[in-house]
């Protein structure tokens, strides 16, 4: 059985449609009117081998903050509906991924508490039409609506691009290897018998 997780949230500022599959085979279909942030959305579902479906619109018009911030509400709402009771997952996950010259750690624990740990500067405001503070508000909504502990930590870089980037596929890898199953794990990896 496929893990999915089907959300739509519909505010004054903005329209999402998202759709996820945990376990899919990294097909993408993304359209939020940020090109930049649609780059990221795509390498993040190719490189954690998820479905993912994203129809989104927002107040552009303003800036980018509503529509990349309810994103990762919605994003990781649907990840935690996939997941469902963490019965027989690994819960935890993590990647130090390499991309030219950058470096970053990313590294989840899907304990039901959020808690975000970001460690990463940028020297320009944007990239491409994404703002570049945006990207610890996106992770920041995904912690917190899909109850992870999640930390990102740039170990070397320079080139702003290739540093989000990287943040977006070491999530992508962490989060794939902290859902998968392992057969010893018989209920959920905890102590407290629950999640």
């Amino acid at each position: 059985m496929e893990r999915k997780g089907a959300v739509k949230r519909q505010t004054k500022e903005t329209d999402i449609d998202l759709e996820l599959n945990l376990d899919g085979v990294g097909v993408s279909s993304i359209e939020t009117g940020i090109g930049f942030f649609d780059h990221m959305l795509d390498g993040f579902a190719r490189h954690g081998l998820f479905d993912l479906s994203i129809a989104a619109t927002g107040d552009l018009v303003v800036d980018s903050h509503h529509l990349i911030e309810d994103t990762g509400i919605v994003l990781g709402t649907a990840i935690k509906d996939a997941i469902g009771d963490k019965k027989g997952i690994k819960r935890y996950g993590s990647c130090i991924l390499p991309m030219d010259e950058t470096l970053v750690l990313c590294a989840i624990d899907l304990s039901g508490r959020p808690y975000l740990v970001f460690d990463g500067v940028f020297t320009t405001d944007r990239v491409g039409y994404m703002d570049t503070e945006m990207v610890k508000e996106f992770f920041y909504a995904i912690s917190y609506s899909a109850g992870m502990n999640l930390h990102i930590k740039v170990l070397s870089g320079s080139n702003n691009h290739h540093i989000i980037e990287a943040m977006f596929k070491a999530f992508a890898k962490a989060l794939d290897e902290a859902t998968q199953f392992d057969e010893r794990i018989k209920d959920v990896l905890s102590t407290k018998g629950s999640l």
